[in-house]
């Protein structure tokens, strides 16, 4: 699974090689395809906006960004995000790396649903969020070239991947309904604003600019 996708090299670590493996045992080939995209999606973006960024670590928390998801890894105690978060950190720990490093992938992985405040912090943690915002929602769908996106999506496909995707993000967190609550302000608006309409993050999916 190394080489390159629409130009951007995928990580070929000892380190990488064991993260791809986990995850494809762990996941869904929805959510592996899913991780794997979302990386070179965030690859893309940094090399787009000039950053410097480690493709390793990158590598890392797009591919456990959804283990919270998954039947291994999901709590019911918790946000998924935090379940994939632990997992990297302890998976980073297990590899000798930690301090700054690992705590960058944690607060990646542990914010990738938060919008705007990811953006605003190190690269890494900023490139995971746009990736998954690219893969799901759509959000910078133009900033990559049509040859790029038909070279990303033929490495890995993503066939009916609105619908599919919704129905994972079901299943992982329908038995902790208690940690989905959100940005608790968009409260007070439905309360104190008149007309005040909420957006929606399952209308924003299937409206985005992918195809399916």
């Amino acid at each position: 699974m190394s080489g390159s996708i629409a130009g951007v090299r995928v990580p070929d670590s000892g380190l990488a090689r064991e993260a791809t493996a986990l995850v494809r045992e762990a996941a869904s080939p929805l959510l592996f395809d899913h991780s794997r995209r979302v990386f070179v999606w965030g690859a893309l973006r940094g090399e787009e906006q000039g950053l410097r960024f480690d493709p390793e670590l990158l590598y890392v928390a797009a591919m456990f960004h959804d283990l919270g998801l998954t039947e291994r890894f999901r709590r019911t105690d918790q946000r998924f995000e935090i379940d994939g978060a632990d997992e990297a950190r302890r998976f980073l720990h297990a590899h000798g790396i930690a301090g700054d490093d690992a705590d960058r992938v944690w607060t990646a992985i542990a914010l990738h649903t938060t919008p705007d405040i990811p953006l605003h912090m190190a690269a890494e943690i900023a490139l995971l969020t746009r990736g998954v915002e690219l893969d799901v929602l759509g959000i910078g769908y133009d900033t990559v070239s049509d040859e790029q996106r038909a070279a990303v999506v033929d490495a890995h496909p993503r066939p009916d991947f609105k619908n599919r995707i919704l129905a994972a993000f079901t299943e992982g967190i329908a038995d902790r309904p208690e940690t989905t609550f959100g940005n608790v302000k968009a409260d007070v608006l439905a309360h104190y604003v008149p007309g005040f309409v909420r957006g929606d993050f399952v209308e924003m999916i299937k409206g985005s600019a992918w195809p399916e």
